[in-house]
């Protein structure tokens, strides 16, 4: 019996998972773990890591796994790379469900920058208020710049945050560009720091920025290996018709 495995934690992942309950497929769906309270889905779910390749390899054997679908964030380097090893390794079908890059319009004022090391570096600097959009993840490395004053928005509340400085909107999206322009304007926002992550769900501040003028520093997105890349639900259902699903 065919069995899919979605790496998931994204829009795009949650909309694959509903598409493949309708169609009665058998499938799970694993979160990373990072979110204290994950969306339910229509699928049996798992959370938490594998333990490397070896140790997804081993999921993937020990479970039957048949065609592996990864949907996590395109930040999510380590895991992409840990799938398409494993898959690899244990001649399962794989491909990616991959949001399209954000890019810049006439309108913007982005400034591009290779990763968190070099976005941590561009904030050398006078003191600005920042809107710092890039997950809990990373808090430590921009704390290295404290003389800021940052506005964080993050899915759940912080045991604590390493700045001196910060104001936390603790929401879950998809944002809107009222609320966000809304947002700036009551923290001050100066600068806003975005990972490239792409999709409609987050989108609304840079729209935001574009409306109020403000500069973004935008990073962007890890090198992943070599996979098949698809952008759309209905292309990942034909890309498992066509691998024997």
């Amino acid at each position: 019996m065919s069995n899919l495995l979605i790496l998931g934690g994204t829009t795009e992942a949650n909309a694959l998972a509903k598409a493949v309950a309708e169609q009665g497929l058998n499938a799970i769906y694993s979160y990373a773990g990072r979110v204290g309270n994950p969306r339910p889905q229509p699928l049996p779910t798992r959370v938490g890591g594998f333990g490397g390749v070896e140790g997804l390899a081993r999921y993937i054997r020990d479970h039957g796994v048949t065609h592996v679908i990864d949907a996590t964030h395109p930040f999510a380097a380590q895991m992409s790379g840990n799938a398409a090893h494993a898959c690899s390794q244990t001649g399962t079908p794989f491909a990616a469900l991959t949001r399209p890059d954000w890019v810049e319009g006439d309108a913007d004022d982005w400034t591009r920058v290779a990763g968190i090391e070099s976005a941590v570096e561009a904030l050398n600097g006078p003191a600005q208020r920042v809107f710092l959009a890039v997950g809990r993840m990373h808090l430590e490395e921009f704390a290295a710049q404290p003389q800021h004053h940052y506005l964080l928005r993050l899915v759940d509340q912080p045991d604590g945050v390493p700045m001196p400085n910060a104001a936390v909107e603790v929401s879950r999206g998809p944002f809107t560009v009222a609320g966000d322009i809304e947002l700036m304007r009551r923290h001050g926002t100066e600068l806003i720091v975005s990972k490239n992550a792409g999709g409609s769900g987050a989108r609304a501040k840079l729209d935001a920025a574009r409306q109020l003028g403000l500069p973004v520093l935008m990073i962007d997105r890890p090198t992943v290996p070599e996979r098949t890349e698809m952008a759309t639900t209905a292309q990942v259902l034909d890309w498992l018709a066509h691998t024997g699903f």
